[in-house]
């Protein structure tokens, strides 16, 4: 059968299985991945039926309100399963030439680039330049300008199908909080398989290109709308500051005025004061910290270095807890350990690129709940009976936590 559009079943078959890969939650029709595939040949001919033709409608996207590390909840727009196949199927066409152009310093949401790359280079940077401008974008998802977006994605490609479908998803309505249906004038969700993509480009032509071209010797990182700009002095600061709130009207953007703030990478070799010594950046805090010295046991050095920021350090106890209640006796360790081992897993692996020993210790945390739990359970009084039990469960199952596994024991 000939369509009229260039969308091939390979092509809607290859995002099928990387939106199934990930998983994800139901949209507004509330259909799971499993629901999905139960009848999936027939729903991704569908699918294909309906793009192929050009008469792929995407329905309003189901919103969840998700908590902030920093305080706060966070709007995510969930595309119905369908939705994010017909999604993934353009963002796999224009990937490949996005990549070709994208900024080296950008690594949010890109292929072979992570969140570890980009603060190695912040760590970095921060050695070679005294002064960061902390950029933060007031809510970027949701002030895109669709107009400007459109005319961003048409220097890039002159698919009429590409554009077609990238224009309804960005005015396709919003489920709100009352359960209504609101039409979107601007702004992209967070949640969408495109809407990562998108976001990029529109910041690669709002920053990126721009810093390319107004000052080339100057380094930043960029993680999607999370951007740090490394200055030789606070004059160049206060004047990156300055010129960059211009830029960001240009494309209906505004600076967060108390968020964005210029920082002094403070250490031995940098001793005046300024009012911030501080930033975070990907859930990492930048900030002053004391090393001991190659030169001398007793000697330590200031640095300016990185570890787990104090929000996520609250963000992960507070997900511990939900799982490990102390008061639940019915419940085994070994039930608390399934749950909770791939968290522990991601969260070690994520926040010991730097400073280790810190991510560590919030899982102290997770030992103190652990003990309490044993106290409740076996009815134990006297903290020295306590802690001969509770290294008797850990002598008797050293690999039940992860953390235990690599020696977070005490």
């Amino acid at each position: 059968m000939t369509k009229s559009l260039p969308i091939s079943k390979r092509m809607v078959w290859n995002s099928y299985q990387k939106v199934v890969a990930k998983n994800g939650a139901a949209g507004i029709d509330r259909v799971s991945i499993e629901m999905f595939n139960a009848e999936m040949a027939d729903n991704l001919y569908k699918l294909w039926n309906r793009m192929s033709s050009g008469s792929c409608f995407p329905p309003p996207v189901r919103t969840v309100f998700i908590p902030k590390k920093q305080g706060g909840l966070r709007p995510l727009g969930i595309p119905m399963v369908s939705d994010r196949i017909a999604q993934g199927v353009v963002k796999d066409h224009l990937e490949p030439m996005m990549e070709s152009i994208f900024h080296p310093s950008s690594f949010g949401y890109r292929p072979g680039r992570s969140a570890h790359d980009a603060l190695e280079q912040c760590r970095a940077n921060c050695i070679q330049k005294a002064w960061v401008l902390d950029v933060d974008i007031k809510g970027f998802f949701d002030n895109i300008s669709h107009g400007m977006m459109m005319k961003l994605l048409q220097q890039h490609t002159q698919e009429k199908w590409v554009l077609m479908y990238v224009e309804r998803w960005l005015k396709a309505g919003v489920e709100q909080e009352d359960g209504g249906i609101t039409a979107r004038t601007k702004g992209t969700p967070q949640g969408g398989v495109i809407s990562p993509l998108l976001a990029n480009l529109y910041l690669h032509h709002a920053f990126d290109k721009w810093m390319e071209l107004t000052y080339p010797h100057t380094t930043f990182e960029r993680y999607a709308d999370d951007i740090v700009i490394h200055c030789s002095n606070k004059v160049e600061a206060e004047r990156m500051e300055n010129e960059l709130k211009i830029r960001m009207q240009e494309f209906e953007l505004t600076l967060h005025p108390e968020k964005t703030k210029i920082v002094y990478c403070k250490n031995y070799q940098r001793l005046e004061g300024h009012d911030n010594e501080s930033f975070t950046f990907l859930s990492y805090s930048f900030q002053p910290r004391t090393i001991k010295s190659k030169f001398g046991k007793t000697k330590r050095l200031l640095v300016f270095g990185a570890a787990i920021c104090n929000a996520a350090k609250t963000s992960i106890r507070v997900a511990i807890k939900k799982v490990l209640r102390t008061q639940w006796s019915t419940q085994t360790l070994m039930w608390f350990a399934d749950r909770l081992n791939p968290k522990i897993r991601g969260w070690i692996n994520y926040y010991s690129k730097f400073n280790r020993d810190e991510a560590h210790d919030v899982f102290y945390y997770l030992n103190e709940l652990i003990r309490k739990w044993i106290e409740n359970t076996y009815k134990i009084r006297g903290k020295g009976k306590l802690y001969k039990k509770y290294k008797q469960i850990q002598a008797e199952n050293p690999l039940l936590f992860y953390h235990w596994k690599i020696g977070i024991k005490s």
